[in-house]
């Protein structure tokens, strides 16, 4: 199983340039939050990924285009993707 620190490595760069935050609590839950601004605020968010379900490289490849695709589509609706969130367990 890949570890969290890699798993998070892995996801924050897939999202550069934009700043990408990720952090896994003691239950195994991963948070995502997305700057795509210089406000200093998230802008996007997904909370409640199971980590456990991240154990391919398919799994993990799944999840970064799904959370690309949500932000695309909040972002076309609302003109931006200001506070948005969006809570995922798989």
């Amino acid at each position: 199983m890949i570890s969290s620190l890699e798993l998070c490595q892995i996801i924050e760069s897939s999202f550069l340039p934009a700043r990408c935050q990720c952090s896994v609590d003691a239950k195994g839950l991963m948070s995502i939050q997305l700057y795509t601004s210089l406000t200093g605020h998230a802008d996007f968010m997904a909370t409640g990924i199971e980590v456990s379900t991240l154990n391919t490289s398919r799994s993990i490849a799944s999840l970064i285009t799904g959370l690309k695709e949500d932000l695309r589509l909040r972002s076309l609706g609302n003109g931006s993707a200001r506070g948005l969130e969006r809570r995922t367990t798989m």
